[in-house]
């Protein structure tokens, strides 16, 4: 974890237990394919998240578990059929 970024992040969401939940949720979702709002150097999801968070890129939306589980599926559909389609343009070549 990169210690710039995450001091950075303490700035703009200075409670803990807040930025802990919000940096993990939106690294699970990068883990699984969103795609980043911001360039970073680091390729750790983790860090990326914190940065996201640090440029005022993402703001605590804490919401209830079901919507979180929601996303998450939205998340591994969308990567699912991502891989399907790159999977047939490679068959058809």
């Amino acid at each position: 974890m990169n210690n710039e970024y995450l001091a950075r992040a303490r700035e703009v969401m200075p409670d803990a237990k807040e930025l802990i939940v919000v940096a993990s949720r939106r690294a699970r979702s990068l883990a699984l394919g969103a795609r980043p709002m911001v360039r970073c150097n680091e390729q750790n999801s983790i860090d990326v998240a914190l940065l996201e968070i640090a440029e005022g890129k993402l703001t605590s939306k804490v919401g209830n578990s079901d919507d979180f589980l929601k996303e998450i599926e939205a998340v591994k559909q969308a990567h699912a059929r991502e891989m399907a389609s790159m999977k047939k343009m490679s068959e058809d070549q």
